[in-house]
């Protein structure tokens, strides 16, 4: 589920559509959580799917650390790649703010987080990186620990519209992290195994 203070707009002719904020959305703020609606298909079950539903999924899914496919059910499936996220992923079914986002900004992810299966050129942003590999998750696990550690140190000082989304078990572990009782699980364990 995405954040309620977003909003699906029409980006440019490149990217086509995307999600941006309708109001500020401060650091640490969570702003995805997979729910019961979004949907979990196993390699066994695309394979058996036509051909134009098996290219949307892969076009608007990504893969778990078990190599299913998970496709969300709301516009979360059109935030755009950027090497320079403001959103990131963690080992906790959810995504954080990883610095204050303004109204009107767009949501970005770095697909090199969502196991991807082929390489994948974006438009040039001025990074180093120019294409998103299928193992960046094993290459920059450790510059994506670092950004979502401050990110989790704000998370109880800012309001988290999306607690209602997790269970109460995931949003206890959720706390801990943020609270400094148990170390965060690096992204890598999201890497698909």
């Amino acid at each position: 589920m995405i954040h309620p203070h977003t909003a699906l707009h029409f980006i440019n002719e490149d990217v086509g559509y995307g999600v941006r904020a309708t109001r500020p959305i401060p650091c640490g703020t969570v702003t995805w959580v997979m729910d019961r609606l979004d949907q979990t298909f196993t390699p066994s079950a695309v394979a058996r799917m036509r051909p134009v539903e098996r290219d949307t999924l892969e076009h608007y899914s990504y893969r778990n650390h078990r190599g299913h496919y998970v496709f969300c059910w709301d516009h979360a499936r059109y935030m755009n790649h950027s090497f320079l996220p403001n959103c990131v992923a963690t080992a906790y079914a959810c995504e954080l703010a990883v610095r204050d986002i303004e109204a009107g900004e767009e949501l970005l992810n770095d697909y090199g987080f969502l196991n991807i299966r082929e390489p994948f050129r974006p438009r040039d942003e001025g990074t180093r990186r120019k294409v998103v590999y299928p193992d960046d998750l094993k290459r920059h696990h450790s510059h994506w620990d670092d950004l979502l550690k401050p990110a989790f140190a704000q998370l109880q000082r800012v309001e988290q519209h999306l607690q209602p989304a997790f269970s109460p078990a995931r949003w206890r572990q959720v706390m801990r992290v943020a609270q400094g009782k148990t170390p965060m699980k690096s992204i890598l364990n999201n890497l698909l195994s």
